[in-house]
């Protein structure tokens, strides 16, 4: 990167805004992961925006559960699940309360913490490779269900908090379908990276999932 990234923590008001508006405004912030093995930051390259009960995509499509609690509080919370048996995936909570919403961090580049990084992802090929992909993300950063409505904004010291960092250029900005949705939720260009980034992961399309009994197929297990 040609410039030190602004060290300035995001205020709630950045994630108190209309989920597509939030979600290309995240490329190029720096994620912050504190714990008690050490910190780490992550330059967001990619996300994708989820629009809540009007989005065919969304998990809080058909209302508030127990599961989705999270989306539909304060903007600038974690909001992490758990998919697959496997993986977990880390979104974090926009909009105005009571309104869900959220956007999940696709992919990144680790600037501080990469050897700790590397131990949780033995399988990556390159450290472009750590954190390329929704859940390789997550495992990188060591970000599990516990931290499931994290406040973000509770300064930079928190588990979770997010940096001013470097925005990229508006030219550099792509959008396109989000990966793995189907149905009515899959034309949506809600996927957003920065053009050229190594460390942006390949689109996928949607994968019908194989009948009770058989080997389940996600585009976030294929990105792990």
């Amino acid at each position: 990167m040609s410039e030190s990234p602004d060290r300035t923590p995001l205020p709630r008001s950045f994630f108190d805004r209309p989920v597509l508006e939030v979600a290309p405004d995240l490329l190029g912030r720096t994620l912050v992961r504190n714990s008690p093995e050490g910190r780490m930051e992550l330059r967001l390259t990619e996300v994708e925006a989820y629009a809540g009960e009007i989005d065919p995509g969304s998990h809080a499509f058909r209302g508030r559960t127990a599961r989705n609690a999270v989306m539909f509080g304060p903007p600038g919370h974690a909001y992490v699940y758990f998919t697959y048996g496997m993986w977990h995936c880390l979104n974090l909570v926009c909009g105005p309360e009571g309104r869900a919403s959220g956007v999940l961090l696709r992919a990144g580049e680790i600037l501080i913490g990469a050897e700790a990084a590397r131990t949780r992802r033995r399988s990556a090929r390159n450290d472009t490779e750590l954190a390329k992909g929704p859940a390789r993300l997550a495992t990188a950063l060591d970000v599990a269900g516990s931290l499931n409505g994290t406040d973000v904004c509770a300064g930079p010291e928190a588990p979770l908090a997010v940096l001013t960092g470097t925005p990229p250029a508006a030219g550099l900005i792509r959008t396109g379908p989000r990966t793995g949705v189907g149905g009515d939720g899959a034309p949506h260009p809600w996927r957003f990276w920065i053009d050229g980034d190594r460390t942006v992961s390949p689109y996928r399309a949607h994968v019908p999932r194989k009948r009770p009994g058989s080997p389940r197929l996600d585009s976030t297990v294929t990105d792990a």
